[in-house]
């Protein structure tokens, strides 16, 4: 029997431990324990997803989240040491780029135990995001990676990791959205919300460049209103966001047409983007969902580690220029959208991919 441990921390990390948890818990040979950081602690960014995606209770969850980058990645390691300690499990798996990813891939390999980074290789080329860190720390000490896009080998070939590490295997993330296609159809709501389909715009912001300085916020919400002139907007609030609007009263001020909500579950989410006529976003995952829908994307960030969504898929990248924006949403509203394919691999089968090369290689 092997014991692995698949870890998460962050809303877009359960959507992509769901198909690897009902991939793996079918497999006779193998015991697999989940463990939440506590890093989004939130309901509706924690509780709500485990429900909606199928995932049992943790059996564990550290209870780590808030505080400093530094503090926050220490408490984790501490806690997850305690959990290794325990379990001795002969494999750790961690997703996606977040705090917890690198914190219990370096507990892990510290502890002699082999460690997987699924969605490994993206690169924004911007060492001031914090995420970006963790993924080139965390692939550089992983002896398994699982690539999502092909820029992934490029850039892991480029900085040495060795080529029998590395597997390209498509997007997890997708896998979700393909499982639950039938569910996600059914949801309501767009009727809560008295919106049409094609009849809006989805935003979602919570990148610390566009929410913490003030100046650059203030900026985005008032263009945010001047959009709304053309067409209704529905934005689900990320509690960094909220934190923000409330300190600063932006609530009051928004127009009717704008629609605030708080964050939805994945299925009601997921509904509303594939929708919509818009979607403008500073996420990595959203980046991803959208190219896959089909849905234009307007991502108001000046890098992004997934190049794959606006090689091929359906993403634009703005960087500060509201201006070229605001003309790209005229542009989708008067029909005109890019031409676009679904990446290689990104099919809803990739966690029976990693499963399959995982289990020759433990």
């Amino acid at each position: 029997m092997v014991k692995i441990i698949l870890v998460a921390g962050a809303r877009p990390n359960f959507i992509k431990i769901a198909p690897l948890y009902q991939v793996l818990h079918q497999v006779p040979t193998v015991e697999v324990l989940l463990c939440h950081t506590g890093q989004h602690y939130d309901s509706n960014m924690s509780q709500v997803y485990f429900e909606e995606l199928g995932i049992p209770e943790p059996d564990y969850n550290l209870g780590v989240n808030g505080g400093t980058h530094g503090w926050q990645t220490g408490q984790i390691m501490m806690r997850f040491d305690e959990v290794m300690e325990k379990e001795q499990p002969q494999c750790v798996i961690v997703v996606g780029d977040v705090n917890s990813t690198l914190a219990c891939g370096l507990v892990a390999v510290k502890r002699g135990v082999k460690l997987v980074h699924v969605e490994a290789g993206l690169r924004s080329f911007d060492r001031s995001m914090p995420e970006e860190i963790n993924r080139i720390v965390t692939d550089s000490i992983a002896d398994l990676l699982f690539v999502s896009e092909k820029s992934g080998l490029k850039h892991l070939h480029d900085e040495g990791i060795p080529s029998e590490k590395v597997h390209f295997v498509g997007n997890v993330m997708i896998d979700s959205l393909v499982w639950n296609k039938a569910r996600i159809h059914g949801q309501t709501i767009l009727d809560d919300l008295s919106v049409k389909k094609e009849n809006y715009a989805v935003v979602t912001l919570h990148r610390p460049s566009n929410v913490d300085d003030p100046v650059r916020f203030r900026e985005l919400v008032n263009w945010l209103c001047d959009i709304s002139k053309k067409v209704k907007i529905v934005w689900p609030v990320h509690p960094r966001t909220q934190k923000r609007m409330v300190a600063d009263d932006f609530f009051q001020s928004l127009p009717e047409n704008i629609i605030v909500t708080d964050p939805l579950g994945y299925l009601s989410f997921q509904k509303l983007i594939s929708t919509a006529r818009i979607v403008i976003t500073d996420s990595g995952g959203v980046q991803e969902e959208t190219t896959y829908l089909g849905i234009p994307c307007i991502t108001l960030r000046r890098n992004t580690e997934r190049p794959i969504t606006i090689e091929c898929g359906t993403n634009y990248l703005v960087g500060d220029d509201l201006t070229q924006a605001t003309k790209l949403v005229d542009v989708f509203l008067n029909g005109k959208e890019k031409s676009s394919i679904i990446p290689d691999l990104w099919d809803g089968t990739t966690a029976e991919r990693i499963v399959s090369i995982l289990l020759e290689r433990l």
